[in-house]
């Protein structure tokens, strides 16, 4: 009977050992935010942000270097963006965003262009120059309706 309860007990260790390590897995490999999330935010207002969403990567040098973590529309006309940058990464104050795609017909990401000035972004600050998305589908339309073919 006294075995019975001791592999019981060694069980329950290591299934609650194991609960733990994917929860730990999910925060840490997914894009779950706000336990442990350390960086700063930046905003970054664009005409069209062209399928950017909450959890596009925002990349520099072709590495991640934050997480889209707020798309909103601002006065009916302008796609405002909240930037989550990690922690050791600073942003030039010249700094350009703009919006990209992976691939031909990838995920949109947003890609930060460094500037050359000294001085730096700091919590809460915007991204002035911005280049919005691409729209494949109004270049198409404009040149089947330019006439040319």
């Amino acid at each position: 009977m006294q075995s019975y309860k001791r592999i019981e007990i060694t069980v329950g260790a290591f299934v609650l050992l194991g609960l733990l390590s994917i929860g730990w897995m999910a925060v840490k490999l997914g894009q779950v935010g706000g336990l442990g999330e350390t960086g700063y935010n930046l905003t970054a207002v664009f005409d069209d942000v062209g399928g950017v969403r909450n959890g596009s990567d925002i990349m520099m040098a072709g590495v991640v270097i934050g997480r889209v973590t707020d798309v909103h529309l601002q006065d009916n006309r302008k796609a405002v963006t909240v930037l989550h940058i990690n922690e050791g990464v600073r942003i030039a104050e010249d700094a350009f965003a703009s919006v990209r795609t992976k691939g031909i017909i990838g995920d949109r990401y947003i890609r930060i262009t460094q500037g050359m000035e000294d001085s730096y972004l700091a919590e809460g600050d915007e991204i002035e120059e911005t280049e919005s998305a691409l729209n494949i589908e109004d270049l198409v339309s404009k040149y089947i309706f330019s006439g040319k073919e």
